[in-house]
């Protein structure tokens, strides 16, 4: 096979609806749905290559009683007031620099509100054309489980509840945290998973060509590398979102916006952009070398972070998918064009993070780099311990 790329979009959310403490209520999902969903449906609908992994925990909330009137009155009600309230605080304190930029931004959330009213507020249908691969059912990182019973009703549930809302299923699960072990293989294989994505970075060793061909494991289900050189060129702390011309996240305003740019001067939405424009080319063009002899990168990201952590990210993506031509493939099409390798025979337990080896921010790191047991999980007395790995911003 020729070299192709595949984009692969992991969309979830903690379950926050109904809860109002900033910054993790349900404002966080408000935000996530103006500023990364539904501009993203847009780019979907003029037929971007892209993988759409949506977990039951975000589709749950995203169709919950309630929802889309909390959501108009979010865009409505607390973004047009606040909005008005730093731009008249801006202008009084001299600041007329500031109020313009914050007055710009408050049109992201009217055109959000156009968008949403546009689908009828049912942002879940809207993207069931798109919805390819799932996840488990509360988004639980599967090699923490304790019992092989909660595995099976993890996996069930989760594609269950794809099926129930999307129809067809071709066998793409998203390990939450790309958290793999290889007990789990025979378990996807029975629920039916055809394929999921992991990191091999300290399997394989970075830039190894290995990581650009799926692996076929004994049990049956591909295990998809994803290429953790280009991945870092977006998530990593020196990253594209780092670049001085973007909008800064951290500094806000007293009603928490954000018009400074990572240089600390007043964002300039045209400078952002034509950054953007030279990240996505320089993007296409790693990518393009990566490939040079044929193989499959895949580059798997939060939705989340294009969008509401990264405020560019969603430009950039669009402009990534015109430089990238007929490189880009949806991976479920790259997967049946490709021929996979077999996985080694001794495969570790991996994860997402930069340990990689099931450490979590909410428990303390495993003494010496120790890994954890192997071997399918039993009953165990006490909770076990899951959430996302040592990195910010959010979660795979």
């Amino acid at each position: 096979m020729s070299g192709r790329l595949s984009i692969v979009l992991h969309s979830h959310m903690p379950y926050v609806e109904g809860y109002g403490t900033w910054p993790f209520g349900e404002e966080w999902l408000w935000e996530a749905m103006a500023s990364s969903y539904l501009p993203l449906l847009g780019l979907l609908r003029d037929g971007a290559p892209l993988t759409l992994s949506l977990t039951p925990v975000l589709c749950d909330q995203l169709e919950a009683p309630g929802v889309a009137e909390r959501f108009r009155a979010f865009l409505t009600d607390m973004r047009r007031t606040t909005h008005a309230l730093d731009a008249e605080g801006s202008r009084t304190s001299g600041r007329a620099d500031l109020a313009g930029e914050i007055e710009r931004a408050a049109e992201d959330y009217e055109r959000a509100l156009d968008a949403f009213d546009a689908i009828g507020g049912d942002l879940v249908g809207a993207l069931a054309p798109y919805a390819a691969w799932t996840s488990s059912a509360t988004h639980a990182v599967l090699p923490l489980l304790a019992t092989t019973a909660g595995l099976r009703l993890q996996l069930a549930t989760g594609i269950e509840a794809h099926r129930a809302r999307f129809g067809a299923w071709n066998g793409g699960f998203w390990l939450p945290e790309c958290a793999h072990a290889p007990w789990l293989d025979p378990l996807l294989e029975e629920a039916g998973v055809h394929a999921t994505c992991v990191d091999m970075t300290d399997v394989f060793g970075r830039a190894d060509p290995r990581h650009l061909r799926p692996q076929a494991t004994e049990a049956g289900p591909l295990l998809v590398p994803i290429d953790r050189d280009i991945v870092e060129l977006v998530w990593h702390d020196a990253g594209y979102p780092s670049h001085g011309a973007y909008r800064d996240y951290h500094h806000l305003t007293v009603h928490h916006h954000k018009p400074w740019a990572n240089d600390g001067s007043v964002y300039d939405r045209a400078r952002a952009l034509d950054q953007a424009r030279a990240d996505a080319r320089a993007f296409v063009v790693r990518v393009r070398d990566r490939v040079a002899e044929g193989g499959l990168c895949v580059c798997a990201l939060d939705t989340e972070l294009l969008g509401h952590w990264w405020y560019e990210g969603i430009d950039w993506l669009a402009m990534v998918v015109e430089e990238a031509g007929d490189l880009l493939v949806h991976l479920d099409t790259a997967l049946a064009e490709v021929e996979p390798a077999i996985a080694p025979g001794e495969l570790p337990v991996t994860t997402w993070g930069t340990r990689r080896d099931l450490s979590t921010w909410s428990g303390p790191e495993r003494p010496g780099g120790q890994e954890p047991r192997r071997g399918a999980p039993r009953a165990q007395v006490g909770p076990v311990a899951s959430g996302r790995s040592s990195r910010s911003p959010g979660r795979l």
